[in-house]
Formats: C-alpha cells, sequence, structure tokens
C-alpha cells in the first residue's frame, strides 16, 4: 500500500473515531448530564441521538427506572414510650437528576443513606403519636401514606421521587411481647374460666331436670304398681273367697302346707311346740279329727299370701 492510500485509511480511522466521540444514545430507562471539563452543561436530554463535542464533552448515564431501598429494622417510640421494631422498605426514582448529582454527586449509595434518615424521621413522629394499637393494627396504612408523602417532598430536595413506603413487619419489643403475651394467655384464661362456668352451670340445670323428671317418673311408676298390687290383692282376696267356700277343708288343708313351708325354710329354723298342738294336726293319722278346722286363729297364711 502506498503512502497515500495509508495516509487515507488513518484519515477514515480518525474520522471514524472523531464521529463515534462526537454522538451518544440516551435510552427511555435513562437520565444523563453532559460535562465540560467537569462542568455541567446540559442534562436530561430526551431518549434518542445526540451530539457532543469529541474528548471535550463527557457524558454520564443514572438509572431512571424505580428502584427499591430495604431499610434495616429501627425501633421507634409510641405515645406510650413503648419500643416497636419497624422494618421497611421505600419504592424511589430519580426525578431531577442536576439535583441528584450536585446533592448526593450521582451516588446511590449516598442516595439512599438520605431517603432512610428521611424515612426514619417520618416515622419516628406518625409513630410517636399513636398507641402500639393503632401502630400494629389501626392506622398502619395512614402511617404509610402521611410517611411517604414527608419523604417525597423532603427528597425533592436530592433529585428524588418516593413512589412508595411500605411497613413490612411491625414487631413489639422483647419486653413488650411478654408483657402482651401474658395479658392475652389471661385474656384466655377468662373467657375459658367464663365458659366452664356456664357448662357447669349448664350442666347443674340438666341433672337437676333429669332428677326432678326420674323422681316424677318414679313416683308415677310406684303409684301404679301400687295400684295394680291392690288390685291384685283384691283379686287373690276374692279368689281365696271362693275357693274357701267352695272347699273348706282342702282350703284349711291347703293353708297349713304353707305354713308348714315358711315354718321351715331353713334347717336352722326352730320351733317348739306340744305335739299335740293343732299346728301338727296335718301329721297325725288322718281322720275326720284331722280334717277338723283348727281354733280360730291357730294358723294363719304365710306373709304375702
Amino acid at each position: 500500500m502506498s503512502s497515500r492510500g495509508m495516509a487515507i485509511l488513518i484519515a477514515v480511522l480518525i474520522a471514524v473515531v472523531v464521529v463515534l466521540n462526537a454522538i451518544y444514545w440516551v435510552d427511555e430507562r435513562e437520565k444523563n448530564i453532559v460535562f465540560k471539563f467537569g462542568e455541567i452543561v446540559r442534562y436530561n436530554d430526551s431518549p434518542g441521538l445526540h451530539l457532543k463535542i469529541p474528548l471535550i464533552n463527557q457524558v454520564r448515564y443514572y438509572d431512571a427506572r424505580i428502584q427499591t431501598m430495604d431499610a434495616e429494622p429501627e425501633l421507634f417510640l409510641t405515645l406510650e414510650k413503648k419500643n416497636l421494631k419497624v422494618d421497611s422498605f421505600v419504592k424511589w426514582r430519580i426525578k431531577d437528576v442536576f439535583k441528584y448529582y450536585t446533592s448526593v454527586a450521582g451516588s446511590k449509595d449516598r442516595a439512599q443513606i438520605r431517603l432512610s434518615q428521611l424515612v426514619n424521621d417520618g416515622l419516628r413522629a406518625e409513630i410517636g403519636k399513636r398507641t402500639v394499637e393503632n401502630v400494629v393494627s389501626g392506622d398502619r396504612a395512614k402511617i404509610m401514606d402521611s410517611v411517604r408523602q414527608s419523604t417525597d417532598k423532603s427528597a425533592r430536595e436530592y433529585g428524588i421521587e418516593v413512589v412508595d413506603v411500605r411497613l413490612k413487619r411491625v414487631d413489639y419489643d422483647r419486653d413488650i411481647s411478654e408483657s402482651v403475651y401474658r395479658r392475652m394467655e389471661a385474656e384466655r384464661e377468662k373467657v375459658a374460666k367464663e365458659l366452664r362456668a356456664r357448662g357447669e352451670a349448664e350442666a347443674k340445670r340438666i341433672r337437676a331436670e333429669a332428677d326432678a323428671k326420674k323422681e316424677v317418673m318414679l313416683a308415677k311408676a310406684y303409684r301404679k304398681s301400687e295400684a295394680m298390687r291392690g288390685k291384685g290383692d283384691g283379686q287373690a282376696t276374692a279368689i281365696y273367697g271362693r275357693a274357701f267356700s267352695a272347699d273348706e277343708d282342702f282350703f284349711n288343708f291347703y293353708r297349713s302346707l304353707n305354713a308348714y313351708k315358711a315354718s321351715f325354710k331353713d334347717k336352722k329354723d326352730l320351733l317348739i311346740l306340744e305335739p299335740d298342738s293343732d299346728f301338727f294336726r296335718f301329721f297325725q293319722t288322718p281322720g275326720d279329727k284331722a280334717l277338723q278346722p283348727p281354733a280360730a286363729g291357730a294358723i294363719q297364711p304365710p306373709a304375702g299370701n
């Protein structure tokens, strides 16, 4: 290759380098700043292709998308002077790249340190004027919205827009947790005692009703049994009367046999009578005398007959 050709090639290469250094591209997800010897000459160009002076202008790019800062859990005092451990996170993005660079030197770490301080200040103010119960359950949404607004207002000085602030977790301090657990245990024990007392009262009422029904049923059954027994005794008496009138001698003999059976039921039974007593008249030689009825009241029918 001749010297002329080499010179043309070098000139072309230099031109390409100059052209490449004279243009830059801005993505829609980014924000840029153009410097001239370290001094800002323009910033926040629209997305697309732009020109700059080679070797004189420098371009820096910053992510303009929404970013997440997960803050470290912090302790905050409530209105009751009790500690709550709050874990939160923040959604933020660069709104004004010029302020962002001049305030935190374009450093994401510095920006998040400032944001963390602003969020903590906001949480401290909001939690400090509420009770534990309100922070944990009642006013949680209000706290997040209020902290977001106050943090966003202060963060605008750094060119940052705060999109959202969220409380991931709110925990009691160890001392408060133990106190809350003891109170919850006492409340549950109180409820349990009330339930047991109501159960015992209901059980006593049911048992009393059952006992009353039992007594009524037993009384009715006893009355019915006595009526049936009286009716049976009357029928038995009528039968005895008819039997006695039908054959008086046989009836006397039958009653004597029942008397013998009742008197000698056990081997240990002992009965002392004279041999010629009317009680043993049926053990003697059968005859007219044996079949004569005993003296009045000498032989009684056995009990229950």
